[in-house]
């Protein structure tokens, strides 16, 4: 079995209840289970604005999927919940699933990077994520994620607490 780490986030329609069922589904996954969550976080939207800020976590995974299967999961997952991806970069969603770690992977193609790119400069990925593997090494960066989450601003980001 890999450890596999996957961001989540939502703002549109109801961000904690997305979030949760995305879980439900992860663990569903042939040849994997959710092994631990992080707990739920408000951070303020990147992108176009005015939208809402976002609902983010973190799981990890221990599967047996490729990464290359274990991204057409996790867009099969979004598209459940949802989402369609317009191009638009950065905007209001549903449901955004992102690998952010698979085990010590380093993957650079058209569709598919892993280490996810500028998770570490990002307290949205880092800061759920360091919940649940603040000692996991991010491949490539030369640090762990807890090291990476201690040189990035994580002051507008607070717990959920269920409001829009």
């Amino acid at each position: 079995m890999i450890l596999a780490y996957v961001g989540l986030g939502a703002n549109l329609g109801r961000p904690e209840a997305q979030l949760r069922s995305a879980c439900d589904a992860l663990d569903a996954l042939a040849h994997t289970r959710l092994k631990s969550r992080s707990r739920l976080w408000r951070t303020p939207a990147w992108g176009p604005q005015p939208q809402p800020d976002y609902c983010n976590a973190a799981a990890c995974l221990e599967t047996t999927l490729t990464p290359r299967a274990l991204l057409t999961a996790l867009l099969d997952i979004e598209r459940a919940h949802g989402r369609v991806r317009d191009g638009e970069r950065h905007g209001p969603r549903t449901l955004d699933l992102d690998l952010l770690l698979y085990d010590d992977a380093c993957i650079d193609e058209a569709d598919l990077q892993v280490p996810h790119p500028r998770m570490g400069e990002r307290a949205f990925v880092l800061l759920p994520l360091a919940e649940i593997a603040p000692q996991a090494r991010v491949p490539g960066a030369n640090a762990s994620v807890g090291e990476l989450l201690a040189r990035v601003d994580a002051s507008a980001c607070r717990l959920w607490t269920g409001q829009v």
